[in-house]
C-alpha cells in the first residue's frame, strides 16, 4: 500500500514540497541517488513552471507499476493545470529551451530526454505533463510504443495520504491486462483493499478476466472489500476483454464512437456473484478503454480531440480527470482513471 502525494501549487513555497515529495517517493522506489536527484530536478522543473507560466496547478506522485518480468516500482509525476497552454510544443520540447527567469535551466526538453518516460498535452485549457523514473535512463519511448500500453492517475480525496483506490497492470505472455480497484470507504483501510486486488493481479495474469476475479474474491475477503474492473488484451487474438463487479466506469473508443462496458453489481471480497459475464471486443490500432472509480463525474464528457488520444494512457487519464472536475467543481471521493490504449496513428502534437 503506496503513498499518494497531492501537492497544489500555487506559489514558489510549494515547489520545496514538490522535491521533497519527488524524494521520499523515490526512497520507496529504492531508487539510487543518482535518479532520485534526476526526479527531483524533474519535478521541481514542473512545479516551478506551474507557478511562472500557469498561475498555478497541482503536481501528483505516485508508485506506479511497469509491465515486465518484475513489480519494480516506478515514480511518477504528473503536473496538472488550467493555464494558458504552450505556443509552441516543438520549441519547448527543445533541449534547452526555457522562458522563466526562475527556471532550473533544465527546460521541458532536458526533462524529457532524462526521465525515464515523459510526455505533455497542452491546449488553451491548460497542460499536463508526466514523467515516470525508474532505475534505468531514459528509454528510446518511439521504440517502446509499440503493441498495448497502460497508464493512470490517483487522487486521494481531501490531500490524504492513502487512497482507496488503485490501478494496475501486468503482462503475461501475449496479454497485457490493466485493473481498477476501489476499496470500500476511505483512508488506509480502503487502500488496503485496492491494494490486495493489485498484488492479486500479478499472481494471476496469466488467467481470463473472470477467473482473475475470482481469485481476488478470498483474496479480499479480509479487507472491506472492493469494487474492481479488468481489461484484458490480446495480442494474438486482437480480443479485448472485460468484466468487473462493482461500481467501476468502463468507456471504449473504438473507430468513431464511444460506448459503455458494464460491470456486474457486487463486491468483490465480500458479495461476489454466481457468474460474471465477460464482454468481448476486436482491439484494433487507435482503440481505447477509460477506466474509473465512481470519483469521477458519472457524467462526464469524453475528449473529441484525437491529439489527446495518442498521447501515453497516463496522459490521456490525467486529462480526463482535470477535464471533468474543477476548482469550483472538485472531486467529491478518491478517483482514479486508468487507460488502455493500443498502437495509435501519431497525432500527439497535431493542434486542437
Amino acid at each position: 500500500m503506496g503513498r499518494v502525494w497531492d501537492i497544489p501549487v500555487h506559489d514558489s513555497t510549494r515547489v520545496r514540497d514538490v522535491r521533497v515529495a519527488v524524494e521520499a517517493a523515490s526512497a520507496q522506489a529504492r531508487l539510487d541517488p543518482h535518479r532520485t536527484a534526476v526526479a527531483a530536478l524533474v519535478a521541481t522543473e514542473l512545479a516551478t513552471n506551474l507557478v511562472k507560466h500557469a498561475s498555478g496547478g497541482r503536481v501528483l506522485i505516485d508508485l506506479v507499476d511497469r509491465p515486465g518480468a518484475t513489480r519494480a516500482p516506478a515514480v511518477q509525476v504528473a503536473a496538472i493545470d488550467y493555464g494558458p497552454g504552450i505556443p509552441d510544443i516543438t520549441a519547448a520540447l527543445r533541449d534547452g529551451y526555457s522562458t522563466s527567469e526562475a527556471s532550473l535551466g533544465a527546460g521541458l526538453g532536458t526533462c524529457m530526454r532524462i526521465a525515464s518516460d515523459f510526455d505533455l498535452y497542452s491546449t488553451s485549457r491548460g497542460t499536463v505533463a508526466v514523467a515516470r523514473f525508474d532505475q534505468e535512463p531514459a528509454t528510446r519511448r518511439e521504440g517502446n510504443r509499440q503493441g498495448p500500453r497502460a497508464g493512470g492517475i490517483n487522487v486521494p480525496l481531501g490531500h490524504a495520504e492513502h487512497s482507496g483506490d488503485a490501478w494496475s497492470c501486468a503482462r503475461a505472455g501475449s496479454r497485457l491486462t490493466l485493473i481498477l480497484a476501489d476499496g470500500l470507504g476511505h483512508g488506509a483501510h480502503a487502500a488496503h483493499a485496492s491494494s490486495a486486488a493489485a498484488d492479486e493481479l500479478h499472481r494471476s495474469a496469466h488467467l481470463p478476466p473472470e477467473e482473475i476475479l475470482r481469485h481476488m474474491h478470498p483474496a479480499l475477503r479480509a479487507t472491506r472489500g472492493a469494487a474492481v474492473a479488468v481489461a484484458q488484451v490480446d495480442t494474438d487474438t486482437g480480443e479485448l476483454a472485460f468484466a468487473g463487479v462493482g461500481n467501476i466506469g468502463a468507456r471504449l473508443h473504438a473507430g468513431d464512437s464511444w460506448d459503455h462496458l458494464v460491470s456486474h453489481p457486487g463486491i468483490v471480497g465480500a458479495q461476489f456473484p454466481a457468474s460474471v459475464p465477460v464482454r468481448r471486443r476486436p482491439w484494433r490500432p487507435g482503440d481505447l478503454l477509460v477506466l474509473h472509480s465512481d470519483g469521477l463525474p458519472s457524467r462526464w464528457i469524453p475528449p473529441n480531440d484525437l491529439g489527446l488520444l495518442a498521447h501515453e494512457p497516463a496522459v490521456v487519464a490525467a486529462t480526463i480527470l482535470r477535464d471533468a472536475s474543477s476548482a469550483a467543481n472538485p472531486v467529491r471521493d478518491d478517483t482514479s482513471v486508468a487507460v488502455l490504449a493500443s498502437d495509435p496513428v501519431d497525432r500527439r502534437h497535431d493542434p486542437a
